[in-house]
């Protein structure tokens, strides 16, 4: 019977049906728990659905280009996603252009921020240079970091894992901190949550309404074009990348 077990989890974990559908229904749960809990930060669907998966790689002894490749069609889907978030910011268009000059201000800020502080740290640690060049599109979406993190020479893999952990920590604190400070406008939470903390930190703006979102939902936007641009040349003046 076990030996029969056995080659019939062979068979599924070589197929991309497994993961696939265990990650999806991973996620479900994790959602539905995270609407239980009064939408509790610490509980983020995408924290506990990474825990989740994470568990059972180590559990069945997986190794993660299996679960890659089983889950491809995910990875597809997070270019339209993102796009798909074009709509709820054409809706607030007009509001957001009357704010253009503290935009572009909060955006060079934070964007600026996010790099040198990533670098700068991992360099005080006694970082490698490609530790350092894979922490430094962090705070941009997933597509977008991995492609700077290749470009400057870093691991996009590496990159990714930076990227989500970044997306998780800053849901689970922007709320806090704005709280802290007294910060209650939404499209100021929404802004602020785009820009530190990317796609995650957009789905969690949308649940404090369709303007945070929008705001949000921009700030990923153009912090992620910013960071493109930003990463090479802080790196060139570093002297951590050369040009060509």
């Amino acid at each position: 019977m076990i030996p029969r077990l056995l080659a019939t989890w062979d068979a599924l974990s070589a197929t991309p049906v497994l993961w696939l559908t265990f990650t999806l229904m991973a996620y479900i749960a994790a959602l539905w728990l995270y609407r239980r809990c009064d939408s509790n930060p610490l509980l983020l669907p995408v924290l506990t659905a990474v825990i989740v998966v994470v568990g059972a790689l180590l559990l069945t002894g997986t190794p993660y280009p299996v679960y890659e490749q089983g889950t491809e069609l995910l990875i597809f889907f997070i270019g339209p996603a993102t796009v798909a978030l074009a709509v709820p910011l054409y809706g607030q268009l007009p509001q957001l252009k009357r704010m253009w000059k503290p935009v572009c201000v909060a955006l060079l800020a934070g964007s600026v921020t996010a790099i040198v502080s990533s670098v700068g740290i991992a360099w005080v640690l006694g970082a490698s240079l490609e530790t350092m060049l894979s922490l430094a599109p962090k705070s941009a979406t997933t597509p977008i970091a991995m492609e700077v993190t290749r470009v400057v020479g870093g691991l996009p893999s590496f990159a990714t894992v930076a990227v989500a952990i970044t997306g998780i920590s800053g849901a689970i604190m922007t709320s806090w901190l704005l709280a802290l400070v007294g910060i209650k406008d939404p499209v100021v939470k929404g802004f602020t949550l785009g820009l530190t903390a990317h796609a995650i930190g957009t789905a969690r703006a949308f649940q404090f309404g369709e303007r945070a979102g929008a705001s949000s939902a921009l700030a990923m936007s153009l912090n992620g074009i910013l960071t493109a641009i930003l990463v090479p040349i802080l790196l060139a003046m570093a002297g951590l990348f050369h040009f060509g």
